[in-house]
């Protein structure tokens, strides 16, 4: 038969259970961080780097805002996959030219000029030209129809002013 626990024994045999599962939560957290790789840290640098390529890179959803600035959930996939690609050794001009790659030009904040970007670069200017022109038109015609629209020198200005109004009421 076996003796009765005393309250001693009680304490001592819950402390060591205590004990052990502390040692197993220890354990548990230090495999899981080896495996993580470890507490991220931040890294000033990284984080400069990443921010001035945020800055260069357009959200495809928002479309005028760069990367950083936008908040859409697609915006917050791109940022942590430029992290990953800075974070496995690849250089700015990589990550920009798979971005570009699997996205296009549109990507790039500041798009470079090519022919395929020609019209992206060039069309506010055709816009703004082709708007001065109709502008210069529409002033030249009024200036034309102003200059016709005078009465000759010969004629009293009165008497014809006169002579309309009493049509005009007569109507």
């Amino acid at each position: 038969m076996k003796p009765a626990a005393t309250d001693e024994d009680t304490a001592t045999m819950s402390g060591a259970g205590l004990s052990l599962k502390r040692s197993t939560a220890v354990a548990a957290f230090c495999v899981v961080m080896a495996s993580t790789g470890g507490p991220a840290w931040p890294d000033d640098a990284l984080d400069a780097r990443l921010r001035s390529l945020e800055n260069q890179l357009r959200c495809l959803v928002c479309q005028n805002q760069t990367l950083a600035e936008s908040s859409a959930p697609l915006a917050e996939d791109l940022r942590r996959e430029v992290r990953e690609l800075a974070a496995s050794g690849k250089s700015d001009d990589d990550i920009r030219g798979y971005l570009v790659a699997r996205y296009g030009d549109f990507v790039l904040y500041k798009p470079p000029l090519k022919p395929t970007t020609w019209l992206l670069w060039l069309g506010p200017f055709a816009l703004l030209a082709g708007g001065a022109l109709v502008w210069w038109n529409v002033l030249r015609r009024r200036s034309r129809m102003n200059v016709a629209d005078e009465p000759a020198a010969d004629e009293s200005a009165g008497e014809n002013g006169v002579a309309r109004a009493r049509a005009l009421l007569d109507e």
